[in-house]
């Protein structure tokens, strides 16, 4: 359907034209209408299914009516705050949010947009909060220090938005958010988009909004028809190094986005590959503001041809030129892994997510596979094929299975649950996955130093036999006591004694 259909203002549709916009997604048909009734919204949407357009164009209709009711026109010099308020997890996707704010309303007359994040000196942001605003991009605690010092006025905010609320919720916002919902007019419309609805969502869902409409448009179960999936094993780190470079040569990628686990593996690698001869950069939390913007901004001028990223990327980057996400590093959560294949196959592009996994990531595959409820194909490249035997990997559950995986065939045919791991090949089960023995993990990474370390070495400073005894069997290591003046050397020099207040144990 045309976005003409929406009832939408006609500054509006011509806008979304201008861009390059002809028939609205799904989660906006359902989204818009709602959303210009002034109904409060929870809204799960995949990444690049047009969320954004959903709650920013009926945003900015609100503006349009406000810009022809002369009662609800402001005066000069008195400082009003925002009608429109969203909240975000991270600056990247602020910036994205604050982008769309300002090439949908290219034709609404004086629309002023602001965001306010952290990583940016206060003065432009203070000077922004004290003019007339429309609409205000923030994350939540950028802005809860902004509203402390009383330079944030939400007193007159017709529309709280909260985009990609369990990102928030995870990274600790919650109660900067419920504080912040508090100072914001009770009559307000909220809306709020989230992966899920369960949990700490769930309840904060129900503490802010009133009599909600339920929109779910798209799931983490739901198949990526036109991102393809790819999983790659890796004996060790430079197998994973050499899978990559190979990956990276390739005529069909334009743009590719590496994500790793830690901001000091983003560095490392990217420094790496600028070695190499490729047009790379990292982008991670760790780096000020302003880089980040650069960085950001020679991506989408091309200039940059790969990305070294962590997780804060994977939510906030709409570059339609990505053609490759490439997992070098595993996400932390399952969920994750979605966000981060998002980045690729935009704006109605074919995209292609290799995940490179050792055998100590086994049960984080094992995780993202349940998570989606579709496998992961293991392919090989020719002439780079692993020498170890492919793990053993399991089939996801799928939605509806009675218990806990409910006896379902793995992929090599045997059921889940009827017969132990054993130890094979150097690999011990650990936790519920295979995990690579850390003697094994440092001689893997000493052909090359500076690779990352997933394993720390651990030294024992007093290097002594471990206890035997009764010391061993109540947990308790015996300590050695210094031979007293006078007492005769050799056997009985020293005895076994326990460990007093403020002394040594193990």
């Amino acid at each position: 359907m045309s976005f003409e259909s929406l009832g939408l203002h006609e500054a509006l549709t011509k806008a979304v034209s201008q861009a390059g916009y002809d028939n609205a997604t799904e989660v906006q048909l359902r989204a818009i209408p709602p959303g210009l009734e002034g109904k409060d919204l929870m809204v799960s949407a995949s990444t690049g299914s047009g969320k954004t357009a959903s709650f920013i164009l009926p945003a900015l209709q609100r503006v349009l009516a406000a810009r022809g009711d002369n009662t609800k026109r402001r005066e000069k010099g008195v400082v009003y705050g925002p009608r429109i308020l969203v909240l975000t997890p991270t600056r990247e996707l602020a910036l994205q949010v604050a982008k769309a704010a300002v090439t949908y309303g290219r034709n609404v007359p004086g629309v002023r947009v602001a965001t306010v994040v952290g990583g940016v000196p206060y003065p432009a942001q203070i000077a922004a909060l004290r003019g007339a605003l429309d609409i205000l991009i923030a994350t939540p605690g950028r802005l809860l220090d902004h509203l402390q010092t009383g330079r944030a006025i939400l007193e007159n905010v017709e529309m709280l938005v909260l985009d990609e609320a369990d990102r928030m919720l995870d990274m600790g916002f919650i109660d900067d958010i419920n504080t912040i919902a508090d100072h914001v007019p009770a009559t307000r419309q909220t809306v709020m988009y989230s992966a899920t609805f369960a949990g700490n969502v769930g309840n904060l869902a129900q503490n802010l909004l009133r009599d909600p409409q339920r929109i779910d448009v798209a799931s983490h179960t739901d198949t990526h028809a036109n991102i393809e999936q790819r999983l790659h094993w890796a004996d060790n780190v430079n197998h994973k190094n050499a899978l990559l470079d190979h990956i990276l040569t390739q005529r069909e990628l334009e743009q590719a986005v590496v994500f790793t686990s830690t901001q000091r593996d983003a560095d490392w690698l990217a420094d790496r590959l600028a070695e190499m001869g490729h047009s790379v950069a990292a982008l991670h939390g760790g780096m000020p503001q302003g880089r980040r913007n650069r960085v950001l901004q020679g991506l989408r001028n091309r200039q940059l041809r790969v990305l070294v990223a962590t997780d804060v990327a994977a939510r906030g980057i709409d570059v339609p030129t990505i053609s490759h996400v490439i997992n070098y590093g595993l996400p932390m959560k399952a969920e994750d892994y979605v966000h981060r294949i998002g980045r690729t196959g935009r704006a109605g592009r074919n995209g292609l997510a290799v995940t490179l996994a050792e055998r100590m990531d086994v049960g984080m595959i094992r995780r993202i596979q349940q998570f989606t409820t579709q496998p992961i194909p293991a392919t090989a490249i020719l002439g780079l094929e692993p020498k170890n035997p492919e793990p053993k990997m399991f089939a996801p559950r799928p939605e509806g299975a009675g218990g806990r995986f409910a006896g379902k065939p793995a992929f090599g045919g045997k059921p889940f649950g009827k017969k132990p791991f054993a130890p094979r090949n150097g690999f011990a089960p650990r936790g519920g996955s295979f995990e690579r023995a850390p003697f094994e993990r440092d001689a893997s990474r000493a052909a090359d130093p500076r690779a990352p370390q997933s394993v720390a070495p651990r030294g024992n400073p007093f290097d002594r036999a471990p206890a035997t005894g009764r010391d061993r069997d109540h947990n308790k290591s015996a300590t050695f006591a210094p031979r007293k003046p006078g007492a005769p050397a050799g056997k009985g020099a020293f005895k076994p004694q326990r460990p007093r207040s403020g002394g040594f144990s193990r």
